[in-house]
């Protein structure tokens, strides 16, 4: 009986050990292959927030470099706009400002004290009227001075230096005046007074002879080149040494910043700035052949010309061209000489391309001697616009607009 229980029990075991032995191998490749699930799972998603991280990394690349480029285009753009336009800065002329003395030769005490130095304005690219005032002016350069004081009543680049036309023609009457020569001379106009730089026209042909007194009015009046050409040209020593007596006269007047290359203004070499020239009215407006010439409307003269006429001869009748004296009205460049309503002590006008229209005046305005420069106007009638523009103001009291 012991025997069978036995041999039963190791029949029992020796089933029993394969049966256990195989289910350990099964729950242990279950184990494994959860592990290699889960693995993979853990492999997966580590890929995907890779991929993530990736594409993140990738877009804040691209969003940098976008950002970056526009940065560099943006500056480049800056760097090649042009530079923006700023409002000019104002100097403003100080009204108690001390002035230079400038003053006419021989000049008597009493003139001494009316014609006070003008006042020598700082330099600058841009200035204005004491009281920053605006009145729209057309002219590129513009002074107004109150002769009896010196100060700047108006100022706008009055040391702007630019080229000046038959302004010029002012000095180089003075110099004449001043040399002394014969008014009731006569002089021939010639070849050599003859514009070949502008080309411009002229009503004096060559041959026409006048006295100096006569071309003085027409250079200054009408603004006659050839008048001017032959001035300078019967100057003592010729037109060189007229030119020299120009430019020293100018230093004379502490105009430092003017040059003249030729006596009629044709050369944009004769430059200055309206500072200057309001030295120059002041001495000029002080001669008395220059302001009676210069505030003078109009001025005529008889010149040599021809006309047809019927003759009868041997019983016919026939034209024949005769020789006959002919009078020639000449009127002032500046119309204002011939308006009532001003009361102008010298004008002068010039017009070139390269200085537009210019005007100078000396004038009596709200009851006081002004001088008035206004230089590289733009459209014919635009200086006789800002004389009257000024002149309002200045009625008006000066005050701001």
């Amino acid at each position: 009986m012991k025997k069978l229980l036995v041999l039963l029990l190791s029949v029992l075991v020796a089933t029993a050990a394969p049966l256990a032995e195989a289910a350990a191998k099964k729950q242990s490749e279950q184990a494994t292959s959860t592990k290699v699930v889960a693995k993979s799972k853990h492999h997966k998603h580590a890929g995907k927030r890779q991929k993530k991280t990736v594409a993140k990394a990738s877009r804040h690349t691209s969003h940098k470099h976008v950002a970056h480029r526009k940065h560099a285009v943006k500056a480049d753009v800056t760097a090649n706009a042009p530079a923006a336009v700023s409002e000019p800065v104002v100097a403003r002329i100080p009204v108690a400002a001390p002035v230079v003395s400038i003053q006419p030769a021989n000049a008597s005490p009493a003139d001494l004290k009316l014609s006070q130095a003008l006042e020598r304005t700082p330099q600058s690219a841009t200035q204005e009227t004491p009281n920053t005032a605006n009145l729209d002016l057309r002219s590129a350069a513009v002074l107004v001075v109150d002769q009896k004081t010196g100060k700047a009543l108006y100022a706008k680049n009055p040391d702007m230096q630019t080229p000046i036309a038959s302004i010029t023609k002012l000095m180089t009457s003075l110099v004449v005046l001043e040399a002394g020569q014969s008014l009731s001379e006569q002089i021939t106009v010639s070849d050599a007074d003859v514009d070949r730089l502008k080309y411009t026209t002229s009503r004096l042909p060559v041959g026409t002879t006048l006295t100096r007194a006569e071309l003085m009015h027409l250079a200054l009046i009408a603004s006659e080149n050839r008048a001017a050409a032959a001035l300078a040209r019967s100057y003592p020593g010729g037109r060189d040494a007229c030119i020299k007596a120009m430019n020293r006269k100018a230093a004379e007047l502490g105009m430092t910043h003017t040059h003249y290359v030729d006596g009629t203004g044709l050369n944009s070499g004769n430059q200055s700035t309206a500072a200057d020239l309001a030295k120059l009215v002041n001495v000029a407006s002080g001669n008395p052949t220059i302001h009676q010439i210069t505030s003078t409307g109009e001025y005529g003269i008889d010149l040599p010309g021809y006309q047809m006429v019927k003759i009868r001869q041997h019983g016919k009748t026939r034209r024949v061209s005769r020789e006959v004296e002919r009078r020639v009205a000449f009127h002032n460049t500046n119309a204002l000489t011939r308006n009532p309503d001003w009361e102008i002590g010298l004008s002068k006008t010039g017009f070139i391309n390269e200085a537009g229209h210019c005007l100078v005046m000396q004038t009596n305005i709200a009851g006081r001697k002004v001088i008035m420069v206004l230089l590289d106007s733009v459209g014919k009638f635009s200086r006789i616009g800002d004389a009257n523009r000024v002149r309002s103001w200045l009625e008006g009291g000066g005050r701001e607009t």
